[in-house]
C-alpha cells in the first residue's frame, strides 16, 4: 500500500479521519485496529488514532488481509411459519442475530437457514443469503426469507414501495393518552452514542410509524404498531421520542427487565407471493415470556 503524504489541507486532521477519507474501501473500525496494532506509522513511528497531522507528514499503512466473512450451516432449530417455492417465513426468537457480523459468527438465523434449506437467494451475498429484511437481536416474531433471486428482488420491490404490511406489538412504559397516533421523523446514527439511532436531529432517512392502543395497564400501554419504512431501531427510536419507551429497552430509556429484551414482537406480515401475486397473511404467536411479563404488570 502506498505511503501517504499529508498536504496543507490535512493539517490538523486526526490520523484516523485522514485514513478513512483516503481508504474508503476499509471500515473505520478496521483502520483503527490497524493503528492500534502498529500497522500504521506516522513519520516512521506508531501513533494514536487521535494524532493531529501536520503538512508533510508521512503515513505508512501495512494492512493485514482478513478472510471474507461467509455464512456457515449450523444445526439450529427453526420455527417455520410458512414455506413455498419462493419464500420461507420464520418465527425468530429473541436473542438470535440474523446474520454474522463483528463478534458474532455462530448461532445466527442465516446459519440455521443454510442447514435447513438447500438453496437461498444469493442477492444478499455470501454473508446474508436469503435476507430481505431484518429484526433486531432482541425482537422476536415473523420474518421473511427469499429462496430464489427472483423472489428476493420482488420482495425487495414490495418493501421499497411499502406494499408489505408489517405489524408489531409493543408494550411501552406509561399510559398513552391518545387512541391512535403517528410519528414522522427522520432517523440517523446518534453522533454521541454510536450504538444508538436518533430522531431528534432532524436529519437522516425518512421514517414513518403509526400506532393504536390495544390495552392500558396500570403503568404501561400495549400498542399495535405499523411501520411504513424499515429503519434501524425505528419503532424503538420513535416510541422513545414520543415519550413512551418500550419496556425492557434500556438502550432507549426503558427500565431493564429480567427478560433482558425489549417487549417488542413482529406479530403480523402481509405480502404478495412473488410468483402468483396471491396475498399471504402470516402471524407469529406472542412468546410465552412476553405474555407472562405483561400479566405481572396488571
Amino acid at each position: 500500500m502506498p505511503i501517504f503524504t499529508a498536504d496543507a489541507d490535512a493539517a490538523g486532521v486526526r490520523l484516523d479521519h485522514f485514513l478513512s477519507a483516503r481508504l474508503p474501501e476499509f471500515s473505520r473500525s478496521r483502520l483503527t485496529s490497524w493503528i492500534a496494532e502498529g500497522r500504521v506509522t506516522l513519520n516512521g513511528t506508531p501513533a494514536k488514532p487521535s494524532a493531529k497531522l501536520k503538512s508533510g507528514d508521512l503515513i505508512d499503512v501495512q494492512p493485514v488481509e482478513l478472510k471474507p466473512l461467509r455464512a456457515s450451516a449450523e444445526e439450529i432449530p427453526l420455527d417455520i411459519l410458512y414455506e413455498d417455492s419462493d419464500v420461507v417465513a420464520i418465527n425468530k426468537p429473541s436473542g438470535m442475530v440474523v446474520h454474522a457480523g463483528a463478534g458474532q459468527h455462530s448461532g445466527t438465523l442465516v446459519n440455521a437457514l443454510l442447514h435447513h434449506f438447500q438453496a437461498l437467494s444469493s442477492v444478499g451475498g455470501d454473508l446474508r443469503p436469503g435476507i430481505v429484511h431484518r429484526l433486531d437481536k432482541g425482537t422476536s416474531g415473523v420474518m421473511l426469507v427469499a429462496r430464489t433471486d427472483a423472489a428476493h428482488r420482488e420482495l425487495a420491490r414490495q418493501f421499497a414501495e411499502r406494499d408489505v404490511k408489517k405489524t408489531y406489538l409493543a408494550l411501552v412504559q406509561g399510559r398513552v393518552r391518545v387512541e391512535t397516533g403517528s410519528i414522522d421523523s427522520a432517523i440517523t446514527r446518534d453522533p454521541i452514542r454510536r450504538t444508538r439511532m436518533t430522531a431528534r436531529l432532524g436529519t437522516g432517512r425518512p421514517a414513518y410509524t403509526e400506532f393504536r392502543v390495544l390495552e392500558r395497564l396500570p403503568r404501561h400501554t400495549l400498542l399495535q404498531v405499523r411501520i411504513g419504512t424499515g429503519r434501524t431501531h425505528q419503532i424503538r427510536v420513535h416510541l422513545s421520542q414520543f415519550g413512551y419507551p418500550i419496556a425492557g429497552d434500556s438502550l432507549y430509556g426503558g427500565a431493564r427487565a429480567p427478560e433482558d429484551r425489549p417487549w417488542l414482537h413482529s406479530w403480523r406480515i402481509e405480502f404478495s407471493s412473488p410468483s402468483t401475486g396471491r396475498l399471504v397473511q402470516l402471524e407469529a404467536p406472542i412468546p410465552p415470556e412476553l405474555e407472562a411479563w405483561k400479566q405481572r404488570l396488571l
